[in-house]
């Protein structure tokens, strides 16, 4: 058997690829390397839904500015009873989900005195009015361990 990939895996691996997804994936990179695709002010367009986000979420909005390559660096603090990182990151994706557009993109990263999730989202074209465009968007959780 492979390695194990959670506490009572049998099986070592899985029952199928993900390439059905690949497609919709790929639309997002290739629309993520485009110059300009990022939309500017995301001060305007994306804070309000953070802190809206943030009143109900175990998440206090510490900082948030747009950074020298064109992302929008958003600190927070972890507020939750305990700092599980299940719970963390339920916590960003409904804080996600509070701006996130038609394509999204999130990765977690672990940081030496928090926790990073890099999100980009946007939108590509014909499902919807607006013109093409995308947001970069680094979340650090700091009171995580």
């Amino acid at each position: 058997m492979a390695g194990r990939r959670w506490d009572d895996d049998e099986r070592g691996e899985g029952v199928a690829d993900a390439r059905a997804f690949a497609p919709g994936a790929a639309e997002l990179v290739d629309a993520m390397q485009r110059p300009n695709w990022v939309a500017e002010e995301p001060e305007l367009h994306l804070l309000p839904h953070l802190q809206r986000s943030c009143e109900s979420l175990p998440l206090e909005l510490v900082d948030a500015r747009v950074s020298e390559d064109g992302s929008y660096d958003v600190e927070l603090r972890w507020a939750g009873e305990t700092d599980r990182i299940g719970e963390v990151r339920a916590a960003v994706f409904a804080l996600v989900g509070g701006f996130a557009e038609v394509y999204t993109y999130l990765r977690q990263r672990r940081g030496a005195d928090a926790v990073v999730f890099e999100v980009v989202t946007g939108i590509l074209g014909e499902e919807s009015s607006f013109s093409p465009h995308g947001h970069a968007v680094r979340l650090t959780v700091a009171g995580v361990r």
